[in-house]
């Protein structure tokens, strides 16, 4: 896989059954944040509620990257609040997050970054990398320079942000069919897509 780094600490096997006794792993027909659809779906957000199995998830992520220099972690709003705080409390680093007004990617609440500062992005899943992407352009509009990209899932197959310069790392690839709405598989034909978190285990 083109420029997807491993970490270490934990195996894609030993990440997949702890996201599995979570219940974050699903199974079924879901629309995803990128309006494509899906018949896997990783609720990382079950998972990160247990703070001991986000402290040990983020420890293993940042294995290789404690010596690469970074000052700061970013990620987007929400699914990557919780996740940047676990990896910047693995970094030893402040972890700030982005949040959309108006369709558009922005630090609020005070948060700054500083000129030339480096910088790594998280999130939490990653498909199309589209809100990750937003991060890595904000910041490279004030002045920072945002260098990798961390996540617990990779979904994409490849490396999303290879056009962009960044080494990427995940703790595991979970492979899933992504379809179009209107190229839905036979064996999904008929069933409604669920939007995750839009009803109770979902």
């Amino acid at each position: 896989m083109s420029n997807v780094q491993a970490t270490g600490g934990m195996s894609a096997e030993e990440v997949l059954e702890q996201l599995r006794a979570e219940r974050a792993l699903l199974e079924g027909h879901f629309l995803l944040s990128s309006g494509l659809r899906s018949d896997r779906y990783v609720q990382c957000a079950l998972a990160l509620a247990n703070p001991p199995l986000a402290e040990k998830l983020a420890q293993a992520v940042c294995a290789p990257l404690k010596d690469q220099g970074f000052e700061l972690v970013v990620g987007p709003a929400l699914g990557a609040v919780v996740w940047a705080q676990e990896v910047g409390r693995a970094m030893g680093l402040r972890a700030l997050f982005t949040e959309r007004k108006d369709g558009q990617m922005e630090l609020r609440r005070g948060f700054t970054v500083e000129q030339g500062q480096k910088i790594l992005v998280v999130e939490d899943v990653v498909t199309t990398g589209g809100s990750a992407k937003e991060v890595v352009k904000l910041l490279r509009e004030l002045g920072a320079e945002p260098t990798a990209v961390a996540s617990i899932v990779n979904r994409s197959g490849t490396n999303p942000f290879e056009e962009l310069g960044l080494e990427f790392h995940c703790l595991v690839d979970v492979n899933a069919r992504v379809w179009s709405a209107d190229e839905v598989p036979a064996d999904m034909a008929g069933t409604e897509p669920i939007k995750p978190g839009s009803r109770p285990g979902a």
